[in-house]
């Protein structure tokens, strides 16, 4: 099997490093292979650079931040911010920002509905941010400016090594094209130190430069027999440092912090391919041991998340019920505020079980967490459009409403009492009707409808005052009247028919009593007349006549007599058709009885019932004549 194969991605840059190392290393002291030598060891140079950033991209943990709460992003934001390497933090920066604005736009959602449902408008609504989203937004600001900065720095600093090392070309071409002297190797070993140390300059510059500075190196240690002894020695302590490496490497197995240990390995893993070529008959094991030291760390992590699959199989499983669950309110509607508040109850319970539900194996997290979100949004979604057409019929009832307004306070100073009353009476009705209007004028158009009906019933009030006051004279006066027929009776003075007519017209002719008192007077009143009545001798059907007279006597005095007369007349000759039907009725029934103990009863009954309604129809004949003379 290729042993390329069997190392994982991480492994695979450093090993190509130490491969190309090794062809650039040559044993051989012979001059004409030096120049060959020395070009294979520039591809080196120009291409580690290249190879370890894809190491570092696959070494780079990537996180889920989709679960994360506020607080939990922030304290990420302010970790990645201490961390200061804005290159490599900048994609999970950008992640943070995304779901932190999610769960930001969503409770700024929340608190819109929370305003509208409490009868708020969407253009006087102004969202407070929390304590929590001002520090996530410093912090973001802070890592923004700082990250500006750090790459405007670097740019500078790049085109400032840039400048350095052309100078370092300058000196080492002086070097080369000049004469031997014994100070030769000290100039060429500071500048090797020197032009180490420069820092990065423009990428379009880098591979120019290498180029030079190499072809300028071989043009040095092609001038020198002494080439590969000096070679040797840097190779030499360049193992020594790699080894020290391999055992920082190999104490890494002890660090409790996994995230910690991945870190410093990848520390390492940059120092290791910056050190440089070893002796080759090293070079192997070397790599081999530095290998398996970091295999043992990413075996530890690939342990750790095989534990957590289970964990996160189970959570998949919890939220792909918890989007059956939410599917059932996609479609929801209702035409009832408090239905919608009902539901968003039970949509937002749901909610916080899928946020306490934790982790899903990653390749799921975006797919499961947008079926979840997309319906989420479509249930506010249509909650939103109910209230928009809320608050249209909102609108439209703050109109009717100032509609009727507007007729109030036009009847409001009206002194036609009981029509105006009728009118607002009506009105109110209307308004009770109305339905909901906007929160923010509701009081307000109450209060101005309020005022102009209370104007209008205030004023009949106290013009009402000195109509009841009269009333009470009136009620007084009955009072002194039915006293005074009480006392004729008692007397026994001076009784006739004439002058209990005479009192039946001055009651009559006294006027209103309060409505409280009404009944009471006319029942103490009649009690009075049936008492002097009874005095004068009138009994039975000549009582029931007499009373009838005096009673047609007062509706004469009535304005409206006439009509009132042929009212009562038509009255009586209904009542005698309506006795006289009912007869003709129970006479047949009669027919039918057979001659029984039980038949003959019935007869007995039926017998009364028609000489009762006979005796009535002889009575309301009577009356039907007495009304005639008038």
């Amino acid at each position: 099997m290729d042993k390329d194969k069997e190392m994982s991605e991480e492994d695979k840059v450093t090993k190509a490093q130490g491969d190309q190392v090794a062809e650039g290393i040559e044993d051989n002291e012979v001059t004409d292979q030096n120049s060959a030598e020395k070009e294979k060891e520039t591809e080196v140079h120009d291409d580690a650079g290249d190879s370890q950033e894809g190491h570092h991209e696959e070494e780079h943990e990537e996180i889920d931040y989709s679960n994360f709460s506020k607080s939990q992003l922030i304290a990420a934001l302010k970790e990645l911010n201490s961390l200061g390497n804005y290159l490599k933090t900048e994609s999970s920066v950008s992640d943070i920002k995304a779901h932190f604005d999610e769960i930001f736009n969503k409770e700024k959602e929340d608190a819109v509905e929370e305003f509208l449902k409490n009868g708020g408008s969407r253009d006087d609504f102004q969202y407070r941010t929390s304590d929590e989203d001002k520090i996530f937004f410093a912090l973001y600001n802070d890592y923004r400016e700082k990250k500006s900065n750090f790459l405007k720095e670097q740019e500078r600093q790049k085109e400032k090594n840039l400048f350095a090392k052309n100078q370092i070309l300058d000196r080492l071409r002086e070097l080369v094209d000049g004469e031997e002297t014994t100070h030769s190797i000290n100039t060429i070993k500071q500048i090797q130190s020197e032009w180490k140390s420069i820092g990065q300059v423009p990428s379009s510059q880098n591979r120019n430069l290498w180029a030079s500075y190499n072809a300028l190196m071989d043009r040095f240690y092609d001038n020198r027999s002494i080439y590969f002894e000096l070679k040797e020695l840097d190779r030499k302590k360049n193992l020594e440092h790699k080894l020290e490496i391999c055992e920082k490497a190999e104490a890494l197995m002890s660090v409790e912090d996994l995230k910690e240990a991945i870190k410093a390995l990848n520390d390492l893993h940059e120092e290791f391919k910056h050190i440089g070529p070893v002796p080759r008959e090293e070079q192997e094991g070397l790599w081999q041991r530095f290998k398996a030291a970091s295999d043992a760390i990413y075996d530890k992590r690939k342990e750790f998340y095989e534990g957590q699959k289970e964990s996160f199989k189970q959570n998949l499983e919890l939220k792909e019920a918890l989007i059956d669950k939410l599917s059932a309110y996609k479609d929801f509607k209702a035409s009832k505020i408090k239905d919608w508040n009902l539901k968003t109850k039970e949509v937002l319970a749901i909610q916080k079980e899928w946020e306490s539900s934790g982790p899903v194996p990653r390749e799921f997290g975006k797919e499961i967490n947008k079926k979840f979100w997309s319906l989420f949004k479509q249930f506010f979604h249509n909650k939103n459009l109910f209230f928009k057409e809320l608050d249209e019929i909102r609108l439209a009832n703050k109109t009717k409403a100032e509609e009727l307004i507007s007729k109030a306070e036009e009847m409001m100073d009206h002194t036609d009492w009981q029509e105006t009353a009728n009118k607002l009476i009506s009105l109110q009705q209307e308004w009770k009707k109305l339905g909901p209007t906007p929160e923010k004028v509701r009081d307000e158009l109450y209060a101005k409808f309020k005022h102009a009906c209370d104007t209008f019933f205030e004023n009949r009030r106290n013009a009402n005052k000195q109509v009841n006051k009269e009333f009470e004279q009136n009620l007084q006066k009955k009072e002194e009247l039915c006293q005074t027929i009480l006392q004729e009776i008692s007397e026994a003075k001076g009784l006739s028919e004439e002058s209990l007519e005479k009192f039946i017209l001055e009651f009559n002719s006294i006027g209103f009593v309060p409505r409280r008192n009404m009944k009471e007077i006319i029942a103490k009143f009649n009690d009075a007349v049936d008492s002097y009545v009874k005095k004068l001798g009138i009994e039975g059907g000549e009582k029931d006549e007499f009373l009838f007279r005096l009673n047609l006597n007062k509706i004469q005095a009535d304005p409206n007599s006439n009509r009132v007369l042929n009212k009562k007349e038509h009255g009586i000759r209904k009542q005698i058709a309506d006795l006289e039907n009912n007869i003709t009725l129970w006479k047949n029934n009669l027919e039918f009885f057979a001659s029984s103990k039980t038949a003959d009863k019935l007869k007995d009954q039926f017998d009364e019932k028609i000489l009762k309604a006979e005796k009535e129809i002889d009575k309301l004949k009577k009356k039907l004549n007495i009304l005639r003379e008038f």
